[in-house]
């Protein structure tokens, strides 16, 4: 009789490692502790809730790392990626979900899994010696007792860094007179976000009240950096008065039907939260202005100033390991390897790097519990590139949480066009694209 492998944590990697296992006949024992415990950041308790964006980014999987992420966790059987193309909602060239539905069916396939247990208990402190076979995709989140316990086997202290949620609207709340459906250069269906625009004078004004806005930061969480991938919107309007006009707010790609012939000075976008499009959040919007000052503030804008909000903004923070020098190449703790790490914990960054880390981890811890050696992914491919990010190839005195990129990847070894000229730019994304679609196949024995 196979022996069950225990699984810490029932966010997007713990969830996806347990599927990974259950798939090949594995017996799992998903251990949540929600209900029982709650977080600051989940509203509910149901697996693979998303805390923050309900985008899992760009699905272009020929130009883009993470939408090449996709195409290779799909290809590996991603039971997140199954069920964020089942719960997909509008976004241009994203892949955004409606965050209930899609919670939801993860939860559902993975309690109707005659090989998946789903316990609700808080695992406080290491686990047992007997369980040989542990995967701890505990998150950012991680519960303060199996935290310490954890920071006391790896004899040094886990980072931290804040992440922050957006708001999030009722479409109903919002004045069409003022806004329009379009997406930037019309990608996707054309009409995927909520458009709001301000003239210069508007924005010269928000960015006054914006900064002027009072904030809520804990005491305790003092000198704790933020993560650039997700800095909250008045942190970037701190580094200067047009950052937003050149970032979230960048009007390029749009135009107003409303007044065609006048190009707005900055664009707030709304993208789709929900399948039946009744919730849209604010993109770029993460913030840790406290909630009054988030109404005041945010109802100022052209188009929300009797916004209905289903959820304000927040500010959380999250830990992680320093991977690279406590976990070995299939994600053990170097300490003590009957404990293998997936997730964000691990110092990666997204929701789809998470999964895939997760799905990875599940594979590994497979290959163990039917005898084998867990067989580590190409670098050359997405999740190899992150994978030896996170387990190496980063410098653990610098290591900070990091998104899938192409900077991870090898250089392309044959970069030259038919002429000889180094390839560049945006084709040359597809060189890593078309050479990791490869190697990946290769490694899955196809």
């Amino acid at each position: 009789m196979i022996k069950p492998v225990h699984i810490i944590g029932g966010g997007l990697a713990g969830s996806e490692a347990a599927w990974q296992l259950a798939q090949a006949n594995i017996p799992v024992i998903l251990h949540e502790m929600r209900p029982t415990r709650p977080t600051e950041a989940h509203a509910t308790d149901k697996l693979a809730e998303l805390v923050c964006s309900n985008s899992l980014r760009s699905d272009d999987a020929d130009y883009n790392a993470v939408g090449l992420l996709h195409e290779e966790m799909r290809k590996l059987g991603s039971l997140i990626l199954s069920k964020a193309d089942e719960h997909k909602v509008p976004a241009g060239g994203a892949l955004a979900v409606d965050r209930e539905g899609f919670s939801e069916g993860v939860q559902a396939a993975l309690a109707s899994h005659p090989n998946v247990t789903i316990v609700r208990e808080e695992i406080a402190g290491l686990p047992p010696e007997d369980w040989d076979s542990v995967i701890i995709a505990s998150g950012p989140l991680t519960s303060p007792a199996l935290a310490e316990a954890v920071r006391d086997l790896s004899g040094e202290a886990s980072l931290s860094f804040f992440d922050a949620i957006a708001p999030i609207i009722h479409k109903d709340s919002i004045d069409f007179s003022k806004a329009w459906f379009q997406s930037r250069y019309d990608k996707g269906t054309g009409t995927d976000y909520i458009n709001l625009p301000m003239t210069q004078a508007m924005y010269e004004t928000f960015i006054d009240e914006l900064l002027a806005g009072e904030k809520h930061m804990p005491k305790n969480w003092e000198g704790t950096p933020y993560f650039e991938g997700c800095l909250p919107i008045e942190v970037m309007a701190e580094r200067g008065r047009l950052t937003l006009a050149y970032g979230p707010l960048k009007p390029v790609g749009l135009t107003n039907p409303h007044d065609p012939t006048v190009k707005p000075y900055a664009i707030v976008q709304l993208r789709q939260d929900n399948a039946l499009g009744t919730l849209f959040n604010m993109v770029g919007f993460q913030t840790k202005l406290k909630h009054s000052e988030q109404l005041r503030v945010f109802r100022s804008i052209p188009g929300l100033e009797n916004a209905d909000f289903a959820r304000l903004g927040g500010m959380h923070r999250n830990t992680f390991l320093n991977s690279p020098r406590l976990l070995d190449k299939s994600l053990r703790m170097k300490a003590r390897p009957s404990l293998r790490f997936a997730g964000q914990i691990t110092g990666c960054e997204g929701y789809v790097e998470s999964a895939a880390i997760g799905l990875l981890a599940g594979r590994f811890a497979t290959a163990e519990r039917l005898g084998g050696e867990p067989s580590i992914p190409p670098i050359t491919t997405a999740c190899g590139a992150l994978l030896n990010h996170i387990t190496g190839g980063a410098n653990a005195e610098t290591f900070q949480p990091m998104n899938v990129n192409f900077g991870l990847f090898p250089e392309p070894t044959e970069d030259r066009d038919e002429k000889g000229r180094k390839i560049k730019g945006r084709e040359r994304k597809k060189l890593y694209s078309i050479r990791a679609r490869k190697h990946l196949a290769e490694w899955m024995g196809e």
